[in-house]
């Protein structure tokens, strides 16, 4: 990989990963970092790199900087800690109510969910992604769209 092509690859993704990692992290800030350490990395293993898959290498590496940052955060989200959101608003805010709603999956649905219709990936790009099975992919996705469809039937208003 030249650096002409680093740099044409950068252009190319640099929006897009930061968006998927700032919806996995709900933190501007931390996003443009992960998307920074991954086009780091992706630099440091050019010579590894497949170039026909460098958008799923980069949004793997991002992915695993994601986890490890919840992680260390502890940014788990429990039931108990969504019962002080408060609905009682003439205007609901959909954006808030969605990213609640994500906020009830865990991370491999989430970031399934994300690509799927966020960014539009195949079920076979995102099991590269994330190193699982398509089947895994679209199981896990079926399951985390019946979560969110539970959670926002649950809101009488939303409708």
């Amino acid at each position: 990989m030249t650096v002409s092509d680093y740099n044409d690859i950068v252009r190319l993704y640099k929006n897009r990963l930061c968006r998927y990692a700032e919806k996995m992290l709900r933190n501007r800030h931390m996003a443009v970092d992960v998307a920074q350490e991954s086009f780091m990395k992706l630099w440091e293993h050019r010579q590894r790199v497949d170039p026909l898959k460098v958008h799923a290498w980069l949004y793997t590496t991002a992915y695993h900087h994601c986890l490890t940052l919840l992680k260390k955060e502890r940014r788990y989200v429990d039931e108990k800690a969504l019962e002080h959101f408060s609905f009682e608003q003439p205007q609901p805010d959909l954006k808030k109510i969605l990213d609640e709603a994500l906020d009830l999956l865990n991370e491999q649905q989430r970031s399934i969910l994300l690509l799927r219709d966020y960014e539009g990936y195949s079920y076979e790009e995102i099991g590269q992604i994330l190193e699982i099975s398509g089947s895994q992919v679209k199981s896990s996705l079926f399951r985390a769209r019946q979560r969110i469809k539970e959670y926002l039937k649950d809101l009488e208003y939303v409708i």
